[in-house]
């Protein structure tokens, strides 16, 4: 049985309010009875999920849902209920705008919404996380990896990993003690974030970081290039986003960069696996998730649940599926207690697409295996292939204050 929803984003139709009809609560309350002397139904268990159904981050926004469908199915045996609760489901478009996410939270919360979930954009979970605080409400964030969810305070938490985790498994690809790091990524909040990252992790262990930062309008990179050949790095970390990757790509590529040394980013979702074009067998890669890098039952059984629905797993679909295994297993154990179900997750080990994942009980991270991973050519399209596990204890971030 699918897990009973309700959009407030979305046009409802007359199937889904009958639906919704058949869950609510008898006047006898939870457990109780009605004039008849029948049982009433439980009183069903109210979920907000805020999440990019459309917007500049949609696509990441589509695999967090799937995933979180797949997740709520699997964690309560197919019933929708925990402990005879139906669990109801709303989920509500931020576009990856902040306000509206915000106004959608409040007005959830308003009706008595007690545990959030959802958004792949950092700048609007540090907002929910802002209103599961003052309201103290659950708040478990989605494919936000900003590294200043982790500890933000007591209500929230996350369901994927974080920056400082991908950092780390940049440097897995060599001894960073002792190493010259060279930070390659745009001369923006974004680059200067994780050149602040990789002074923070692969400084700490010994690496001497080094960078290049580029202007977002820069349409030349060879003169870029040059300087990253003059450094004579043992790594290169790139940190890049936008239309511009293939060109600057393109530029590392006849350089000679990816030739002279090790050159490591992040491999992102599906769609841009064919984007780095000849370079593309010569990087290495670190990788949150793709469904070919785990190899246990919980993955297996997420990635069949959602291609029976439909659906294509990708980057983003297992912080979706873990997050409805957290508030499945926050109901189960903190009942209507906010404050329990914050207890119940607090250190909690469990199995999911990942493998073994524990909630790290001082601030919350999600402590989790990552991957080494290098793309590989297959019928003219570039395919991810796994290299090596990263163990999650290699990978945990510091604790944060």
């Amino acid at each position: 049985m699918r897990v009973t929803k309700r959009s407030l984003a979305l046009a409802t139709t007359a199937v889904t309010a009958l639906t919704l009809a058949a869950c609510a609560p008898a006047d006898g309350g939870v457990g109780g009875t009605d004039d008849s002397g029948e049982s009433a139904a439980a009183e069903p268990v109210e979920v907000g999920i805020i999440y990019s159904k459309t917007g500049p981050l949609a696509a990441y926004g589509e695999a967090y849902y799937e995933g979180f469908e797949a997740g709520l199915d699997h964690a309560t045996d197919g019933t929708g209920e925990v402990d005879g609760r139906p669990i109801e489901v709303t989920y509500l478009d931020d576009a990856g705008d902040p306000d509206k996410a915000v106004n959608h939270a409040k007005d959830i919360i308003g009706q008595g919404v007690q545990i959030m979930g959802g958004t792949v954009s950092s700048g609007i979970a540090l907002k929910l996380a802002e209103q599961a605080e003052q309201n103290q409400v659950l708040y478990v964030s989605g494919p936000a990896a900003a590294d200043a969810i982790t500890g933000i305070n007591d209500y929230t938490f996350r369901s994927g990993r974080q920056s400082l985790q991908d950092v780390a498994t940049a440097g897995t690809f060599v001894d960073p003690d002792g190493a010259k790091v060279l930070v390659f990524a745009q001369d923006n909040a974004f680059g200067q974030g994780n050149l602040a990252a990789v002074e923070g992790v692969l400084g700490a262990q010994g690496a001497d970081v080094d960078s290049v930062l580029v202007p977002e309008d820069a349409t030349e990179f060879t003169p870029f290039a040059r300087q990253v050949v003059d450094a004579d790095p043992d790594l290169v970390f790139v940190a890049w986003a936008g239309a511009s990757s293939g060109a600057m790509w393109q530029g590392l590529d006849q350089q000679g960069v990816l030739d002279a040394t090790t050159v490591v980013t992040g491999l992102g979702d599906a769609a841009t696996f064919d984007a780095y074009g000849d370079a593309a067998g010569k990087v290495d890669f670190l990788n949150h998730y793709f469904p070919g890098a785990p190899d246990n039952e919980v993955n297996d059984a997420m990635v069949s649940a959602v291609e029976e629905a439909g659906g294509t797993p990708d980057l983003f679909t297992p912080d979706g599926f873990v997050a409805a295994q957290m508030i499945v297993h926050a109901i189960a154990e903190g009942g209507d207690d906010v404050d329990a179900m914050v207890g119940a997750l607090e250190g909690w080990t469990f199995d999911g697409p990942k493998g073994s994942t524990t909630i790290r009980e001082t601030d919350h991270a999600v402590i989790q295996p990552m991957y080494q991973v290098g793309l590989v050519e297959s019928d003219g399209s570039w395919m991810p292939e796994l290299v090596e596990e990263v163990p999650a204890d290699a990978v945990a971030p510091p604790e944060a204050d």
